[in-house]
């Protein structure tokens, strides 16, 4: 069974990024016309050449680079991801985080992290809204 509602051992111990997004839509208010534009993301994530088969991937503004806003996240199924409608990222740098899973469900005696949870980086504008991104062996 894989789908986005697959949670990984790793999304769970990672819950800085969901208290992480709920500062931010918090502070960034919750008007749809509020705030800067967001733009809809969507690409392909892969690691040791094969697609992802389940996860998330989350888009935080990089502040230490003078980015603002809310951050953003989508599932990962089948090695693709595409923000809500909507919810997208707003323009200018961010950090990336990507945490994969092997599409099996968690348990406590199973661990299905395919990888380490991985950062980088990407700047995102309203002529880049696509963004593909290979995890390099950990």
């Amino acid at each position: 069974m894989r789908g986005p509602t697959m949670l990984c051992l790793a999304c769970r111990s990672a819950r800085w990024c969901c208290c992480a997004m709920a500062v931010a839509a918090i502070s960034a208010g919750c008007g749809r016309d509020s705030g800067p534009p967001r733009y809809d993301l969507s690409g392909q994530v892969t690691y040791r050449g094969k697609p992802v088969p389940a996860g998330r991937i989350v888009f935080t503004p990089d502040t230490s680079q003078g980015n603002q806003g809310p951050a953003t996240m989508a599932d990962l199924t089948d090695g693709r991801y595409r923000t809500r409608p909507g919810k997208g990222a707003v323009a200018g740098p961010h950090r990336v985080t990507i945490i994969g899973a092997d599409g099996t469900m968690a348990t406590e005696t199973h661990d299905n992290s395919l990888f380490a949870p991985y950062e980088t980086s990407v700047t995102i504008d309203e002529t880049s809204t696509t963004h593909d991104f290979g995890v390099p062996e950990q």
